[in-house]
């Protein structure tokens, strides 16, 4: 079993939207997108992170304040006012909150410590045809974590996904090939310009990534948020429908609605809302959607 250790944010079990089945999804930390609408924005720093729920912290309550080693906490109006350029993510407050109003994103485990959690669930992968999804962040940016875990499932005879972005060297990928039962390959935007608005970075590796994927055979479907305003309109959903049909094969096309079920992530991380006024796409929107892809031939499904 694999020693390497890893960093990561959350193990979700009982999923049903990270894969065909009940899946265990494992959230890696760090990623090098950065897009306006991430739903797992915890996931975007590499580094531990202090979330602050300030609903919930107690009146009178100092407990957290002595325990950081660096100052970055004081008390304002009766909440917890957390100071992001002293704090480390180390964790001394949330051992020290009773009301867990302070709470650390990112966690550092041991590829044995994962697989034993994931194990636990096989039963349910068989009789639902699921496995494990690692997903982030992303995983990619943790390859060799990444590979003994995938390494340590195939011998266990456990399913695997791994849900990406695509930045990666292409050498990452073709490293994983034989590891990996299905990849769930994000793609939001063709023209350059709008993703790396949106996104902070440049597509160019990630469609020659997506691109060289599909010709080498490897199970993939392609996943697109659809985020009102950034890539729901004609010219943007005709440009993904084209290139997802002149892939090498057809592979299905899962279509993501935006929600905003990220705002109160962002609010506790102290992190800006790029879309405070964007709002979940309606029924006509969705439809639309779907009709640009199946206008080119592809299977289109709604979720993940």
């Amino acid at each position: 079993m694999g020693t390497s250790r890893g960093l990561i944010f959350d193990v979700k079990r009982f999923a049903v939207h990270d894969g065909p089945g009940i899946r265990t999804t494992v959230f890696f930390k760090g990623c090098p997108l950065r897009c306006a609408w991430c739903h797992n924005p915890e996931g975007i720093s590499a580094a531990p992170e202090i979330m602050v729920f300030s609903g919930r912290c107690i009146k009178g309550c100092r407990s957290c304040l002595p325990r950081c080693p660096h100052k970055a906490l004081s008390k304002r109006r009766g909440s917890i006012v957390l100071d992001r350029g002293r704090c480390d993510g180390c964790g001394a407050c949330v051992k020290a909150c009773p009301a867990e109003a302070l709470q650390r994103a990112g966690r550092e485990v041991s590829v044995g410590e994962l697989i034993d959690e994931i194990s636990r669930d096989v039963p349910f992968f068989e009789k639902s045809g699921g496995g494990a999804t690692f997903s982030g962040g992303e995983p990619l940016q943790q390859a060799g974590f990444l590979r003994e875990l995938l390494s340590d499932c195939r011998r266990k005879g456990i399913r695997t996904a791994v849900d990406t972005a695509g930045l990666a060297p292409w050498e990452t990928f073709s490293g994983l090939l034989p590891l990996v039962d299905l990849f769930l390959f994000d793609l939001k935007l063709i023209d350059d310009e709008r993703h790396q608005r949106f996104t902070g970075v440049s597509n160019l590796a990630i469609l020659e990534n997506l691109q060289r994927l599909s010709r080498s055979g490897a199970d993939l479907a392609v996943r697109i948020p659809l985020v009102p305003g950034v890539n729901d309109g004609a010219r943007d959903l005709d440009a993904l429908a084209e290139r997802c049909a002149a892939l090498g094969r057809r592979h299905p096309v899962h279509i993501l609605p935006y929600h905003r079920g990220y705002a109160g992530k962002l609010k506790r991380l102290g992190l800006e809302d790029f879309l405070p006024a964007t709002v979940p796409p309606s029924a006509r929107q969705k439809e639309r959607a779907r009709k640009a892809f199946a206008g080119h031939g592809l299977d289109v499904i709604f979720g993940g």
